[in-house]
């Protein structure tokens, strides 16, 4: 697609006026606008009106700069389970309120939505994307980026381009030849500039068109020749978070905006680059026009911020999407869920019906106030009934979080300097699993944490950090470590779903233990200084075998079994890609020995189910956001028609996946599959 001359020149002209006020500006200030003030804040430039533009990670809801404590966000479905409506009004709906919720926040620019391609279903932020199909990803992520700029909010359309894999994403090279490029992976970003997005994210890897071999941030070729001339895109190309790795290279390809900030490779490097002649200043201006002219659209430069409008409650568009999206895998004509009787007793089964997994991992992550989980929407849409539950199986490697308040926890948290004094003590009433924002002077800081552990048997408490650390517990040394690690644990997620150090406790009759660990400060960048410490704590109880009888009995005796089975967040998330499409667990084994119920796929990637064929009623919900509990039961229950159609291929067998990994050899990743996907 080449952009017609007329609609060129229009947006050229709204960039014209803004160059003017560009070059009245001094050199100092245009280079400092172009790397971000803080990890979400672009500078302001009282002089020219201009006020901080503020971004914030958006694919399933807009989750705000955390800056705000206690702060939440609604929490959408999985951009999958919208794809999977097949619904371009639907997504319109979801992009408007994106954008309400942003307005709220305060945020100028979501970082949404995805569009990459679903190349390989073991991709790590495969949830995230809406399609293998680049049509399907088009139309729907148009609608999204229509919606939230109708608010007066920016769309950040990422990650360009051939980003569509999670291992080695930072240092390996896509090589995609011209016309697998042109057809399937440029084309939902072509739909996005015909839908007028405002800016777009500039990826971490490297792409080889056959035409230039560069980092996606400083790759002229398709930064400046074909995004920005030959496409017509006016707006601001931002790099992924710390992904630039130049100066010039970068300023000269094409790249607006280095974020995070303060720091990375711009700032007063490129002040000199551009001093000495090696970056023409013709490049700074035409960037800060760039940002400029997304200030304007947003209002926060010369046109006023758009109201705050539509619903104040977005909960029951979020029910509605889910439901809308479920999947029909199989339906069962001879006793269909609307032609069933009120149950008396429900046996609600699985993993996912105790822990249900509502998003992915990684970036995307967001901190609703309230999830409602399948027993609550299940008890909401059935009052009168008795309903069980049962696990059936724990599919998770890691111990459930320490639950500080059901054991009369507490926490000690002491900032030290590098001598070892004590900087500050905190005792926060509640422990998330993170210390951030911490000064420059703190080195390391000490927890102790302790709790009362009642119930006899053997306690297994887990501690899940990154970087150097020491951990006691119960008064023994479980681990040390003098390693530290800086920016590549955000990268790779690790710090998102932390390792484990387990260590036993027996309790023969209640007493309080104490878990005492000491952490280097991690260096993340643009990112701050932090520490991780996830505390972590798996009770005695029963086997799997006899967690699965018991469930197998329960459904058995029950007018009403549903098991909820899928992924959860050891599997899918943004920094790693799965090393298998299996379910985790002994998920399939439960699956098998109650096939007489309503089976809930819980999963945003395809994941192989042996035993559908032998299932009566087999549902795919996805990540349903914040409301899963509502929407799963509104389809159990027949009130909703599962009417979603699957946007990628579900595979029979692991031998039917066309493209099995993404893995690079000699740090490449070679699409040798064309243009079939």
């Amino acid at each position: 697609m080449t952009m017609p001359a007329v609609e060129r020149g229009a947006r050229a002209s709204a960039l014209g006026d803004l160059l003017d006020v560009a070059r009245s500006l001094t050199l100092e200030d245009k280079v400092s606008l172009l790397t971000g003030e803080s990890t979400w804040r672009l500078r302001a430039i009282p002089a020219v009106g201009l006020e901080r533009l503020t971004f914030s990670d958006g694919p399933v809801g807009v989750r705000g700069t955390s800056e705000i404590e206690g702060e939440t966000s609604v929490l959408f479905p999985s951009p999958s389970a919208l794809s999977a409506a097949w619904d371009p009004q639907l997504a319109r709906e979801v992009g408007n309120a994106f954008g309400r919720e942003a307005r709220c926040h305060g945020v100028d620019v979501v970082l949404a939505p995805q569009i990459n391609i679903q190349r390989t279903p073991v991709g790590g932020r495969h949830f995230e994307c809406y399609s293998e199909d680049p049509l399907l990803t088009g139309i729907v992520g148009a609608q999204v980026i229509a919606g939230i700029q109708e608010r007066g909010v920016a769309a950040c359309v990422k990650h360009f381009i051939a980003n569509d894999a999670e291992t080695d994403r930072t240092t390996a090279v896509s090589r995609v030849d011209e016309r697998v490029l042109r057809e399937v992976y440029l084309a939902p970003f072509e739909a996005s500039l015909e839908a007028g997005a405002w800016s777009i994210m500039a990826a971490y890897n490297r792409t080889d068109d056959g035409i230039e071999a560069s980092h996606m941030t400083a790759h002229r070729h398709l930064l400046r020749d074909v995004l920005k001339d030959e496409l017509g895109f006016d707006g601001v190309v931002v790099s992924d978070w710390v992904a630039t790795q130049s100066t010039e290279d970068s300023a000269n390809g094409g790249l607006d905006v280095v974020m995070p900030g303060p720091g990375g490779p711009w700032e007063d490097a490129l002040l000199t680059a551009v001093r000495d002649g090696r970056v023409p200043e013709s490049e700074i201006d035409d960037k800060v026009a760039r940002i400029l002219l997304l200030a304007r659209r947003t209002g926060r430069l010369d046109e006023p911020e758009q109201p705050i409008v539509g619903a104040d409650d977005l909960a029951a568009l979020v029910r509605r999407a889910a439901a809308r999206g479920t999947v029909a895998l199989r339906r069962d004509d001879a006793s269909p869920l609307w032609e069933r009787p009120v149950p008396a007793t429900i046996a609600l089964i699985g993993p996912n019906a105790v822990r249900p997994h509502v998003l992915g991992g990684g970036s995307s992550t967001v901190h609703p106030a309230h999830v409602v989980t399948p027993l609550e929407g299940l008890q909401e849409r059935y009052p009168d009934a008795r309903i069980s539950v049962h696990r059936g199986g724990d599919p998770r490697r890691f111990a459930p979080r320490l639950d500080l308040d059901s054991l009369g926890g507490s926490v000690v948290a002491r900032l030290l300097a590098p001598d070892g004094t004590v900087i500050s003590e905190q005792r926060p009433g509640t422990w998330e699993g993170w210390l951030g924002d911490l000064s420059a002077d703190v080195h390391t800081v000490e927890l102790e944490v302790e709790v009362t552990l009642a119930e006899p048997g053997e306690h297994r408490i887990e501690v899940g950090t990154v970087g150097a650390h020491r951990i006691e517990v119960d008064g023994r040394l479980v681990s040390t470590s003098d390693v530290p690690v800086g920016v590549e644990v955000i990268l790779d997620s690790s710090i998102n779903n932390p390792s484990g150090i387990e260590a036993p406790v027996t309790i023969d009759e209640p007493r309080r233990i104490a878990v005492r660990t000491r952490h280097l400060v991690i260096d993340a960048g643009g990112y701050g200084h932090m520490i991780r410490a996830e505390f972590r704590h798996r009770l005695p109880g029963a086997s799997t075998e006899q967690e699965i009888a018991d469930a197998v009995a329960a459904a058995a005796s029950a007018d009403l079994a549903v098991v909820i089975v899928g992924t959860n967040e050891e599997v899918e998330s943004e920094g790693w890609d799965r090393d298998s499409i299996d379910l985790p667990g002994p998920q399939n084994e439960l699956v098998t020995r109650v096939l007489d119920a309503v089976i809930v796929i819980n999963a945003g990637a395809p994941v192989l189910l042996p035993w559908l064929d032998a299932a009566r009623t087999a549902l795919w919900v996805w990540f349903p956001g914040q409301e899963a509990g509502h929407s799963i039961a509104d389809v159990v229950s027949g009130d909703v028609e599962p009417a979603g159609r699957l946007p990628w291929t579900l595979p029979a067998s692991a031998a039917d996946v066309p493209v099995p990994h993404a893995i690079p050899v000699d740090g490449v990743v070679d699409y040798t599959d064309g243009i079939h996907v």
